[in-house]
């Protein structure tokens, strides 16, 4: 009976699907990753006893991640900001925020000539795809187009992104 109830408890447990930080595997360093939670804290050290540097409430917002310490990793902000955040605030959804001082455009097709669908303001975030060729598909809300690589922050400008 017991063996039966812990079999059945381990395939529900596997049918579960899983969370952002169970499903961020550690891999070679620098990545592109976002943070996860609408309340993340950066800490100047791996741990919990160290203090708290900043406290982040924008969800999705891209980050680089710099180093692995067991389950944590020390982060890169878009404003070049780093610190140590717990690894279960994390998501490898990829996202990035528009940079400038100017709306930059989003365009039909990735390239210049195609119409343009609309433009995002400085600091807006969105998540990308299909990064290729100086351009990613970015996708704010549900609005979409292409925008160029060197507009944003998020991907590294020879990264291709599925």
């Amino acid at each position: 009976m017991i063996g039966r109830l812990a079999a059945a408890i381990a395939a529900a447990a596997l049918a579960l699907p899983l969370s952002a930080a169970q499903a961020q595997r550690p891999r070679p360093t620098p990545y592109f990753a976002s943070i996860a939670s609408g309340q993340a804290m950066m800490r100047t050290g791996p741990g919990r006893n160290f203090p708290g540097t900043w406290l982040y409430v924008r969800a999705d917002l891209p980050i680089r991640v710099v180093e692995i310490y067991q389950n944590w990793r020390r982060i890169e902000d878009p404003d070049g900001t780093r610190g140590w955040m717990l690894v279960s605030l994390l998501s490898d959804q990829r996202t990035a925020i528009v940079r400038g001082t100017a709306p930059q455009a989003l365009h039909e097709q990735p390239n210049s000539a195609s119409p343009v669908r609309f433009r995002a303001q400085p600091g807006v975030v969105g998540r990308i795809s299909r990064c290729a060729d100086g351009w990613c598909h970015f996708d704010v809300r549900g609005r979409n187009g292409f925008i160029r690589i060197d507009t944003i922050w998020g991907v590294a400008r020879n990264e291709e992104v599925d």
